[in-house]
């Protein structure tokens, strides 16, 4: 289940594209993400991130890409995900096997 997010999408959007263009336009990066977060009732720093993804995404900022990083996390589960199948199949295969020998034995 999803948790509930604070802010909605509509306002990081709205919130992330004001502070891009007044950043373009004043470069005063902090001041000018304070004074938006301050108008549009947002904490500071969930501002600054938002603006920090939005960079990374648009390729003005090292990093990786949002599209890139939630594959890599669908990937990572996925590999749990087989890991722990593996294991059930082993351990499944070794119980068989051992039944199979007590019965030979018998």
């Amino acid at each position: 289940m999803a948790r509930q997010r604070k802010y909605s999408e509509e306002l990081r959007e709205r919130a992330t594209r004001m502070a891009l263009e007044a950043i373009a336009a004043e470069g005063k990066r902090m001041v000018v993400i304070r004074r938006i977060a301050g108008q549009l009732d947002i904490h500071p720093e969930a501002l600054r991130s938002w603006v920090k993804r939005a960079e990374v995404d648009g390729g003005h900022r090292p990093g990786v890409p949002s599209e890139v990083d939630e594959r890599i996390a669908q990937l990572e589960r996925e590999n749990r995900e087989l890991r722990r199948a593996n294991e059930i199949l082993r351990t499944s295969a070794a119980f068989f096997a051992a039944a199979e020998l007590d019965r030979k034995t018998k």
